[in-house]
């Protein structure tokens, strides 16, 4: 099943059990989908999912800092929610080592020197690593294993 499907199904259920804040969490969710498909005149696989997930995810960890920052707990709450119903689709994360195992083989295959060598490093990983590691992280990684100043 993909994960578009798993989604649609997901709210499928949170309607029967009426739920209404998972629901309209997943309908946030879908919308966000259909948008990009309408506007792309595209059909989205499980990859495009992710990225989408991926920006929703850090829109609300940008916005709990600003509620918080503001004093509006009632929505860091409501946030907090969104957040933790979207992480739900999101794939296990890579653990640390695991992520320097990676940079470190894709370092070794594209036969990087430098910081001059970074992007075709990223471009290595980013694949690998999409919706699995903060790629701000992963970026400071890479910069550290390559030797920047």
């Amino acid at each position: 099943m993909t994960l578009k499907a798993r989604i649609t199904e997901d709210m499928k259920t949170a309607m029967r059990a009426r739920d209404s804040g998972r629901l309209n969490a997943i309908r946030l969710i879908l919308a966000a989908l259909k948008q990009k498909e309408v506007d792309e005149r595209i059909t989205l696989d499980d990859a495009d999912v992710l990225g989408i997930l991926e920006k929703m995810l850090k829109q609300r960890k940008d916005a709990i800092t600003q509620f918080a920052a503001a004093g509006r707990q009632d929505l860091v709450q409501q946030e907090q929610f969104e957040v933790s119903v979207l992480q739900h689709y999101m794939p296990q994360p890579f653990s640390p080592e695991e992520v320097a195992a990676l940079v470190t083989q894709a370092i070794a295959e594209s036969g990087a020197q430098g910081m001059q060598d970074m992007a075709r490093v990223m471009a290595r990983v980013k694949p690998l690593l999409a919706g699995r590691a903060d790629m701000g992280q992963v970026s400071q990684f890479v910069k550290a294993r390559l030797g920047a100043p």
